[in-house]
């Protein structure tokens, strides 16, 4: 099969950046920062998945030892206004996901919760253990405002680092040391609200592991989407969107994160996705559904539940 060269163009799919903005009278707000990183914020209590921000490049991830980027971290949490926050949350512990989580936990005063390889990696970052929970799959934990609920997920195919970390990452570190780790689905329960937000960070899936629960908004990861079965999409789709009830979509983790976030976005590269397929497959799902889809703007307050 030959391999389509460069990348998607963005403003083919310009329609679907319109997710609704935030306006004074939100009472929850979400910001996308790149990747899977979201700031969930109710102005006195937030959360953050991720919060990764160093983004180092192609070059440096294949040849070097990987360390956060302080003043990558610093600018970014001053752009989202975050001062502080109750929990960073690894959707998985790849580097392009948790490599800053300890980082952010440490200038916000946070807990880094998820698995026990997230952890490893706050331990690493030098974290006290009390700043850091291993959570079971399934068990509400209270965080200031929310209840957040990990439960099982999969890593979309292929997983180029599979695995649980059993030590501490003490960077510099290869790229390697990032395992995958434990992949979960985020459940966000907002309680002063009742607005529930469901966060895929990668795209795969435990069939079944979401039944019984609901959210009216879900940010669905879509890296590598593109290159996988149709069929795998739409049981993708079912076992996450459809299972909760959504009825709105904004997609996630289709951005080349190799790219710093001081320059303008664009979509991974064609060798790596093809996000012109994910978006005619998910938009025919979602037009089929009634459901609202979208793409959203970088460092944009939203307001998804409007």
């Amino acid at each position: 099969m030959r391999v389509k060269l460069g990348r998607p163009d963005l403003s083919e799919h310009e329609r679907y950046f319109d997710a609704p903005a935030a306006t004074p009278q939100s009472p929850l707000t979400v910001t996308w920062a790149g990747v899977t990183t979201l700031l969930i914020d109710d102005g006195v209590s937030a959360v953050m998945t991720d919060g990764f921000f160093s983004r180092p490049g192609l070059l440096e991830v294949g040849l070097r030892r990987l360390s956060p980027s302080a003043p990558r971290i610093d600018g970014c949490l001053t752009r989202l206004g975050v001062h502080r926050l109750e929990a960073v949350l690894p959707v998985h512990t790849h580097f392009d996901h948790a490599m800053d989580s300890a980082v952010v936990a440490e200038r916000t005063g946070a807990l880094v919760v998820g698995g026990t390889s997230a952890v490893q990696v706050g331990l690493g970052a030098g974290l006290p253990a009390d700043r850091l929970t291993a959570v079971t799959s399934g068990q509400p934990l209270a965080l200031g405002a929310y209840d957040v609920t990990l439960i099982e997920a999969n890593h979309c195919p292929p997983d180029r680092f599979p695995g649980v970390i059993t030590g501490p990452v003490i960077p510099p570190v290869r790229v390697s040391a990032y395992k995958c780790g434990e992949a979960w689905s985020t459940l966000i329960h907002h309680r002063p609200s009742d607005r529930r937000l469901l966060i895929v960070g990668s795209a795969g899936f435990v069939r079944g592991a979401l039944d019984g629960q609901r959210a009216d908004v879900v940010y669905l990861g879509a890296g590598q989407l593109g290159l996988q079965p149709e069929q795998y999409v739409i049981d993708y789709w079912t076992e996450t969107v459809r299972t909760v009830g959504a009825r709105r979509v904004v997609l996630i983790h289709w951005d080349d994160f190799f790219r710093p976030l001081h320059k303008p976005l664009r979509a991974l590269p064609y060798a790596a996705d093809d996000l012109d397929v994910t978006m005619r497959v998910l938009s025919r799902l979602a037009s089929d559904d009634a459901v609202a889809l979208h793409l959203p703007t970088l460092w944009q307050h939203c307001d998804p539940w409007s």
